[in-house]
């Protein structure tokens, strides 16, 4: 018995010396974070884990130790290094493998950043501002963007949920973009819609944190009971793959350099691209809309959608984006006080260690960045960083800085691929309501707009956003 204490107490010695020892004891954080990662495992088993980051930030600054082998950095350099720095930054964790889809790895689950980098090229050109302002994908978004209209019109008086059209929105133009002549219509289309709800309601591509199992437990993966994992999608599977079996598709579309030979990708590997990119562009596009007209419908920030309304009443119909700079501030605005994906980005530091915001960090250790709390850590950048002041984006006083510290899509060669693409779809949608109508908070809208955080990205809590749209 005695041997089983001595034991013990030799094992707890091992763990205290390790930490006391360790490079990163010299981080700035709670003292147990140098022992032990059961901390921060339990915030994100509780959903808890981006506020409780920004928390500590708060309190011990730009960097923080969140335990005895991950670090969480705010800087604009550190930003720079573990996503940029040799084009394309550090390789991701295996956290990043959750994320396959057909359990086949794609672009965004891929590791390493040299086959990522082999991979992107099959998808670089596509995402080009200048394959997304084509006529043909332009005629389409346009006329998604008029389907939302049309629902707004035809509401009246009545209230009109936008978290529900948005999304909507968000996936007809998304699998337009990849698929078309095929693609859904689920702003007119009933079993289109079911497919929208299968994708934004039921969870089926969300993954809430128990689904972290899977990273921290791969072994007992096999075992793990099936409420576990994340809900099915029968109806978007299927839709994916009959639309990844076409054979005749437009020139600018994504589905066509895919099914290329020369892109040495067999049919379910580019039906696993297309269902990520589905993924992708229904949460982040469809959320940050929807958090975009919450805040210009709220009483205090009508005075920013008035601003907005007079920059597009004018301008021509036909004026380009670049013109628009009132626009282009809301969405930035928008993207800041609630990126889409608010959540840390993990990273690997390489071997040999590297030298991140004046720490040494050693190889191997985790290191990532959240955008919510990069959009919110320097108040030199971003005075009053939780107020929605599109404005701040107009002065040319600190604009390097500002768009330094913009995150909402990542950074260097991994940061978000389908970047275009969707300021262009939220361009558009913001364009042609807001030279239309002006918008207030319904009366019933009841439901919570705080962010929900689901395994990396975030959606309104309530999901549910009711407005009243009134003709100008």
């Amino acid at each position: 018995m005695s041997s089983v204490w001595v034991g013990a107490v030799l094992l707890f010695g091992y763990f205290v010396a390790k930490g006391l020892v360790s490079p990163l004891s010299k981080v700035p954080g709670p003292w147990y974070t140098r022992f032990t990662s059961l901390w921060i495992k339990y915030q994100e088993f509780t959903a808890n884990r981006r506020e409780s980051i920004h928390r500590l930030h708060q309190v011990y600054g730009p960097v923080v130790r969140l335990g005895p082998n991950e670090v969480s950095f705010t800087g604009s350099d550190a930003i720079k290094e573990i996503y940029a720095s040799g084009g394309s930054g550090y390789d991701k964790t295996e956290f990043y493998t959750l994320f396959k889809q057909f359990k086949t790895k794609t672009l965004f689950s891929t590791l390493s950043k040299d086959d990522h980098s082999k991979r992107k090229r099959l998808f670089a050109e596509r995402y080009a501002m200048t394959n997304v302002m084509k006529a043909r994908p332009l005629a389409a978004i346009t006329d998604r963007a008029m389907a939302f209209v049309s629902k707004c019109t035809e509401a009246g008086k009545k209230s009109v949920d936008v978290y529900v059209l948005l999304h909507c929105y968000a996936v007809d133009c998304v699998t337009h973009f990849m698929f078309s002549p095929g693609g859904l219509k689920s702003l007119n289309i009933e079993k289109d819609f079911e497919i929208m709800k299968e994708l934004t309601y039921h969870q089926s591509l969300q993954m809430k944190p128990e689904s972290l199992l899977a990273y921290y437990l791969p072994s007992w993966e096999p075992y793990f009971p099936k409420f576990l994992y994340p809900r099915s999608a029968p109806k978007t599977n299927q839709f994916v793959l009959d639309m990844a079996a076409q054979t005749q598709v437009e020139e600018y579309t994504l589905l066509e350099k895919l099914k290329r030979k020369e892109s040495g990708l067999e049919l379910m590997q580019a039906a696993a691209e297309c269902k990520d990119h589905m993924a992708a562009g229904i949460d982040t596009t469809g959320d940050g809309l929807c958090f975009l007209m919450w805040e210009l419908s709220r009483p205090h920030n009508l005075e920013f959608q008035e601003k907005l309304q007079h920059e597009l009443k004018s301008s021509s119909s036909d004026a380009s984006f670049d013109s628009l700079v009132y626009l282009d501030a809301v969405i930035k605005e928008a993207l800041r006080c609630s990126p889409p994906i608010p959540m840390s980005l993990p990273r690997y530091v390489p071997a040999g260690g590297r030298l991140i915001d004046r720490y040494f960090i050693p190889a191997q250790t985790i290191v990532s960045c959240q955008p919510y709390t990069v959009h919110r850590s320097c108040e030199e950048v971003f005075p009053d960083p939780d107020r929605f002041y599109p404005d701040r984006w107009l002065d040319a006083k600190g604009a390097a800085e500002r768009n330094r510290h913009f995150f909402a899509f990542a950074v260097g060669g991994r940061g978000c691929t389908g970047k275009n693409l969707a300021l262009v779809e939220m361009k558009i949608l913001v364009r042609e309501v807001y030279s239309r109508f002006t918008t207030t908070v319904a009366p019933d809208m009841n439901g919570s707009m705080k962010l929900d955080d689901q395994i990396i990205s975030a959606r309104p809590k309530g999901q549910t956003c009711k407005l009243t749209f009134t003709e100008i």
